[in-house]
Parts: structure tokens; C-alpha cells; sequence
């Protein structure tokens, strides 16, 4: 267990480094800030900690790209409302949110994560998309990505389901943040080397689910229109982030770090009453998106 343990965390930490180089090369005037930052366990005594990359730039509005390894002990009421044996847990991954300023460039998240608590490990993770204009071609691109690195594992319908359920604002009538991707949780097949080679397989496919659609939109031009839809649409982004959001809950009841856990809400939103976008409109169109849809 030790073995796969020590190389996930390394790969989450390659990957991080190769997530920030590809977003310097695309914003070449994006700031940078890192954090690493360390933590206490349940009982105050060394407990791990993290790396925080905070972005701001001209076409990343706000982003995080975060990895972390913490251990030691953890609230026993807590504790028993996972998925392990005890109070000890070990956790390692990586955790990101991409707020572009260009409504026509989607927003992305991803995370992807190994557990392990007593004598039970897991893994766990996904990727989804939320985008403000209805560019299909740029929908199937995102899921065929996923299909296809899905394939060897014959896992892609299972965790497409999955991920349109979860992702969803159930008191806005089911109505989900984006337009999904995958997401799976709690997977042991009990063969870790297999496990561990597919979860670092399928994280590996993000950059190039994501970056190119930034490449294809980054010079489209758009309205005020546009912009106030993304701010009113990153508004239902910020109510399933603190309301139905798993991995902030854990965040916050593992201590770990809070603004690393909250840099996924995006830097400007916006809420009006009762908000709808204009009749006939592009914007009314991707409102029929935020559905589960069969790409």
C-alpha cells in the first residue's frame, strides 16, 4: 500500500506542475501565488498539508490548483460517516477550478484522489464541464475526450450517470451546474496496482479535455449579454459549491486548509431575483443543456 501511496502523490504533484505550465503558456501574464501550507490532525499533532497555486490573470479570471497529502486522526463522528474503518486517514490528490474571463471558454473542474482509512483504501475523482454558450461541438469534444480515455476501463457510461447526478442543484428542480463529464467515488476493485494505473490514466486525459477549448475560444469576442449570463450561471456554481459539494464538506471537516478548499467559488458572480435569460436568446438555448444529455 505504501508504495502506491508514495506515487500518487508524486504524479498529482506532476501534474500539477504540468496544469500551471500549460496555463502560463495560454495567459503569459497570469500571477501566480503559491501556498504551501501544513495542518494538525483531529488531536493537534502533525497532520500533512498542501500545495495552493492561485491564479489570476487576463484570461483566467480566478483559478486554484491544488494538491495535498494530510494523515493523522480525524473527528470520529466524522470518520464514521466515511467510507473506511477508525479515525486514521491518509488522503492524497489533487483538486482544481478554472474561472476564465471569456464567457464563450467554459469553466472546468477536476479532482482526483486516493484515501485510505484503517484497513480500507479508495479512490476517487472526475472532471466536468460548465459552459456559458451553447457550443455543442465543444460539449461532445469535452465527453468524447472522456470516452475515450474511459474505454480500456469500460467506465465511461457509469461515470458520465454518476456525474450528472451529483453535479446537480436539486432545489433548483434538478437543474445541473454544467453540462457533466465524469465523476466516481469510493472505487476499489480490490486489485490496487489496476485501480492505481486507471485513476492515474483517466487524470492524465484532463489537460487535453480542457485547454484546447480554451485555445479555440480565447479570441471570441462577446457582448455584455454574454457576460451577465456567466456571472448569473457562476451564481448557481457558488450555491452547489456550499450546499451540495462533498469534497467541501471533507475539506473543512479534515482542518484543512479554508482558503484552499473555497478558491473554487469563482471571484465575481451575480444574483437578480428571479433571473432568466432573454426569450429567444443564445443564452435561453444553453439553458436546455444543463440536463443529462446523451454526447
Amino acid at each position: 500500500m505504501q508504495e502506491f501511496k508514495v506515487k500518487f502523490s508524486e504524479h498529482v504533484k506532476k501534474l500539477q506542475n504540468q496544469i500551471t505550465e500549460k496555463m502560463q503558456d495560454l495567459d503569459i501574464e497570469i500571477e501566480l501565488i503559491e501556498d504551501v501550507w501544513s495542518r494538525e490532525d483531529f488531536n493537534n499533532n502533525p497532520g500533512g498539508g498542501g500545495i495552493t497555486r492561485a491564479f489570476q490573470g487576463n484570461t483566467f479570471e480566478n483559478a486554484g490548483v491544488n494538491t495535498s497529502q494530510i494523515f493523522g486522526d480525524i473527528d470520529p463522528k466524522f470518520a464514521a460517516s466515511l467510507n473506511g474503518e477508525g479515525s486514521q486517514l491518509w488522503a492524497s490528490g489533487i483538486s482544481l477550478i478554472i474561472h476564465p474571463h471569456n464567457p464563450k471558454i467554459p469553466t472546468v473542474h477536476a479532482n482526483f484522489r486516493m484515501i485510505e482509512q484503517g484497513g480500507k483504501y479508495w479512490f476517487g475523482g472526475g472532471a466536468d464541464l460548465t459552459p456559458y454558450y451553447p457550443y455543442e461541438e465543444d460539449f461532445r469534444y469535452f465527453h468524447g475526450v472522456w470516452k475515450a480515455a474511459c474505454a480500456p476501463y469500460n467506465c465511461y457510461q457509469e461515470m458520465k450517470v454518476e456525474c450528472d447526478q451529483y453535479f446537480t442543484n436539486y432545489h433548483r428542480g434538478g437543474e445541473m451546474r454544467g453540462i457533466g463529464g465524469i465523476f466516481f467515488d469510493h472505487f476499489n476493485s480490490g486489485d490496487i496496482e489496476k485501480d492505481f494505473a486507471m485513476v492515474k490514466d483517466l487524470s492524465s486525459h484532463f489537460i487535453n479535455s480542457y485547454f484546447p477549448l480554451v485555445e479555440k475560444r480565447i479570441k471570441e469576442s462577446f457582448t455584455e449579454e454574454d457576460k451577465d449570463f456567466q456571472l448569473h450561471r457562476r451564481g448557481r456554481y457558488v450555491e452547489f459549491n456550499l450546499i451540495h459539494d462533498r469534497g467541501t464538506l471533507f475539506g473543512l471537516k479534515t482542518k484543512g486548509r479554508v482558503d484552499s478548499i473555497l478558491i473554487s467559488l469563482p471571484g465575481t458572480c451575480k444574483f437578480t431575483y428571479k433571473y432568466a435569460p432573454k426569450p429567444g436568446s443564445a443564452h435561453e438555448k444553453m439553458m436546455e443543456y444543463y440536463k443529462p444529455q446523451e454526447w
